[in-house]
């Protein structure tokens, strides 16, 4: 992780923030310079052991903090609340990293005036260690600014990064909801199993078990997915039969395609 300079303000420490934050500690920051802003004090339990600084409210926060780094990790509902706040933080020297879906670069330079501002749009495997996070910043971000989010995002998956903010619309409809897409799928595919004479709870596992085992193996694969699919795939068996269905003309690509660019488009206007 790139090293800290100084002391790191998390705004927020539900299932995303205190996700960041376990990376993060875990990865050797110093507990003592990570202040936590967080109403609810049974979110830090887990920390306990780390004695991290906690604020139920932004008011008792240390007069005379200068934080190098600002993560805004509060419901993107509760943005226009939690805001002003933090503007009494903005210098050049101190980042603002935002992980709240749909509040543009836009917002918060108008919400904090003059602030080196990185948008980033993590997803949830990050509770786990396996998220990915695509990030775009503004032009007052330095590189040693990028570097930390870097280092920051990086501590719950891998990070990638655009020049183009409405590049953010189809990435939070590809890698934000692709979860959801995908334990639809283990339901879906569990519930198949079922009307094909498995008992539930078998079918279920198997579901859960082969899509878990899968994306594992397409990430430490160096093949592509097509060649994946080809080496399961055997002429004339059964798995060529159902992909026949699957990769119709009016399959499962057509539906990802319309599924991906509602979910763009929605994005777009909640960013509006």
């Amino acid at each position: 992780m790139a090293e800290i300079e100084g002391p790191l303000l998390l705004v927020g420490c539900g299932k995303m923030g205190g996700a960041m934050l376990e990376g993060w500690l875990e990865r050797g920051l110093d507990p003592m310079e990570t202040h936590v802003v967080e109403p609810s004090a049974s979110s830090l339990a887990p920390f306990a052991q780390y004695q991290v600084r906690h604020y139920a409210d932004p008011a008792t926060l240390p007069e005379g903090l200068k934080p190098r780094v600002v993560l805004l990790a509060v419901k993107p509902q509760m943005m226009d609340g939690a805001l002003p706040s933090y503007r009494r933080f903005v210098r050049p020297e101190t980042l603002f990293l935002s992980i709240a879906a749909g509040k543009t670069i836009g917002y918060f330079e108008r919400g904090l005036g003059e602030a080196a501002i990185v948008r980033s749009m993590p997803n949830t495997p990050a509770a786990v260690g396996r998220g990915i996070t695509v990030a775009c910043a503004n032009g007052r971000v330095a590189k040693s600014q990028r570097d930390q989010a870097d280092g920051l995002l990086s501590a719950v998956g891998e990070v990638a990064w655009v020049e183009r903010e409405d590049l953010l619309d189809p990435v939070t409809a590809v890698s934000g909801g692709g979860p959801a897409y995908v334990f639809l799928l283990i339901e879906y595919l569990a519930e198949a199993g079922v009307a094909a004479g498995l008992p539930p709870d078998l079918a279920m596992r198997l579901a859960r078990v082969t899509v878990s085992g899968s994306g594992e193996l397409a990430r430490q694969s160096r093949e592509p997915a097509a060649q994946l699919r080809q080496n399961v795939t055997s002429p004339a068996g059964t798995t060529l039969e159902a992909l026949k269905v699957l990769m119709a003309e009016d399959g499962l690509k057509p539906l990802l395609t319309r599924a991906i660019a509602a979910a763009s488009r929605r994005s777009r206007e909640l960013a509006s």
